[in-house]
């Protein structure tokens, strides 16, 4: 592995592949499916060269490199970390077959990896925003509502298209989840993303936070737990996204466990949350809420943990396709990043049987190219 990322670092020309087997471009079960690809000089071909004597072939089951829309390059449980701690969070990624990563808040600077050929690309959302005392240490901007618009500004100019809030957290003064911002903060700060260019997301795990950040015209939810019967419709009719990283809901238990003597209003409500889970995340996928794959890692939880999540929306009621989608086809095309395409980069996965029969088929890929190069 360190010679094969040396020679990538060192920029010398990727091999010539011939891909052979089931090559799923898109969901659709016969024009989604082509039978061979070959990739020259790190891109995707359906043309067979004219001469390639070089030329390594590899068969299987082939997907766009997957895509882990919430994960945390950089950043562990006490805040940001080293750079060879962040190469190893990407790697990890990498050799689960993540080969896009959206970075959805990371106090570290991660730019230097954009020029590692052997690591995964990354879509970074800043720095997360949050009320003051309302996150966890050393993790976020923490600021008042006035202040929100003007690091929402900044946190656009940083990242690639997305900012991040923390929507809802703890409140010491009534023991549970909480709104964090007045209505107008965050209609202000979501209007001047926009005017940016940028996206704008929100860590919520409670009910209340949710209707006021998708009136005020957010993008995206994170984990999504507290959606019900009044809110998903309107998910559903603005087009707002969910990422629920269930991989990270089921640890609610054990948060509720651990904070019950202090705060039982909110452990309660934790756990009806977590019991709830896939109910909630099924009836949004049900009702047309799009729905993507990420799953919280580089906090709490490891990385390389794609796989589970795709199994674990599987669970909550999402056909194979539609989970598969989430990972792949449908996250790159939210992300605006292009998958089997001719002329993108080659970066796919291969697997020994066909991930739509059964989703588990991801926790065991075969070959990772990236940029035209096996990786793993």
């Amino acid at each position: 592995m360190a010679s094969m990322d040396a020679s990538a670092a060192a920029g010398h020309r990727p091999p010539v592949l011939h891909i052979k087997g089931r090559i799923l471009v898109g969901p659709d079960p016969v024009d989604g499916v082509r039978d061979e690809l070959w990739v020259v000089g790190g891109r995707v071909t359906f043309d067979r060269p004219v001469a390639a004597p070089d030329t390594t072939t590899i068969e299987g089951w082939v997907l766009p490199g997957l895509v882990d829309a919430h994960c945390h390059v950089g950043l562990d449980a006490h805040g940001a970390v080293d750079a060879p701690t962040t190469e190893k969070q990407a790697l990890t990624e990498r050799d689960a077959g993540a080969l896009l990563l959206r970075d959805a808040g990371s106090p570290a600077d991660t730019r230097w990896t954009d020029d590692r050929e052997d690591l995964p690309r990354i879509v970074r959302a800043g720095r997360h925003i949050a009320r003051t005392k309302r996150y966890i240490r050393n993790y976020a901007h923490e600021v008042e509502p006035e202040d929100l618009p003007a690091y929402v500004a900044r946190e656009a100019r940083r990242g690639d298209g997305w900012v991040k809030l923390v929507g809802d957290w703890l409140d010491r003064e009534t023991g549970d989840l909480g709104f964090c911002w007045p209505r107008g903060a965050v209609e202000a700060a979501i209007a001047e993303a926009h005017r940016l260019g940028a996206r704008v997301t929100a860590h919520c795990f409670a009910e209340e936070s949710l209707a006021p950040l998708v009136e005020a015209g957010i993008d995206c939810i994170e984990h999504a737990t507290g959606l019900t019967e009044e809110t998903i419709p309107l998910f559903a009719e603005r087009g707002v996204a969910i990422v629920p990283t269930l991989v990270n809901i089921a640890t609610f238990p054990v948060l509720a466990e651990k904070g019950e003597a202090k705060f039982p209003r909110w452990a309660d409500h934790m756990r009806r949350l977590h019991e709830r889970r896939y109910a909630t995340i099924g009836a949004a996928y049900d009702a047309g809420v799009p729905v993507y794959v990420g799953t919280d890692a580089g906090g709490s939880l490891p990385h390389g943990l794609v796989a589970q999540e795709v199994a674990e929306l599987v669970k909550a009621g999402l056909p194979a396709h539609a989970a598969l989608s989430a990972a792949s086809w449908g996250a790159r095309a939210w992300l605006g990043r292009p998958g089997i395409e001719e002329g993108a980069p080659a970066d796919f996965v291969v697997y020994d049987a066909d991930p739509r029969a059964d989703v588990r088929v991801l926790g065991a890929p075969r070959r990772v190219v990236l940029r035209g190069r096996v990786v793993a």
